[in-house]
């Protein structure tokens, strides 16, 4: 487990100092609503909310003014369940501080699923407050039946 982060955070570090004149490199954090799906005999479907926290680290590699790449490394903490989520991003501007981000979601489940990697796709939403602060949300999409599906609403800052 903690060699999974060591090499995690070396390679979002690694590829910061490598691109340093066109890259930002930041934290966030946050709160996260994660959704479960639960059959309950024939009562249907019935989704269970659990209420946790994420944070981590963010690479914002600049390919021109409006578009970018940002992989980002998130521990993300729902009671006794944890997990390291590393969406990457593209990341487009639309509007004067306000960004669109849509990529491939990987996601390593530390004590919960037989099944301990899987990949969901995320869409995420982006408004900076000033050049240094942001607030962002995110809605990632499981997969897989028991895949969760989470909310995430925080800050970001870049350092």
């Amino acid at each position: 487990m903690k060699s999974i982060i060591i090499v995690l955070f070396l390679s979002v570090f690694g590829l910061y100092t490598h691109s340093q004149t066109n890259a930002d490199f930041g934290i966030k954090g946050g709160l996260n609503l994660t959704f479960f799906n639960v059959k309950e005999g024939n009562f249907g479907v019935n989704t269970q909310t659990e209420i946790g926290y994420y944070s981590g680290l963010f690479l914002d590699v600049h390919i021109d003014d409006a578009l970018s790449i940002q992989p980002e490394v998130l521990y993300i903490g729902l009671n006794d369940f944890k997990f390291l989520n590393a969406p990457i991003y593209v990341k487009y501007e639309v509007a004067k501080n306000f960004d669109v981000l849509v990529g491939p979601s990987l996601n390593y489940f530390f004590d919960f699923f037989s099944n301990k990697f899987k990949v969901r796709a995320d869409l995420s939403a982006a408004y900076h407050i000033t050049s240094a602060l942001d607030i962002h949300t995110k809605y990632t999409l499981g997969f897989e039946e028991i895949a969760p599906n989470g909310l995430f609403i925080g800050l970001g800052v870049r350092l």
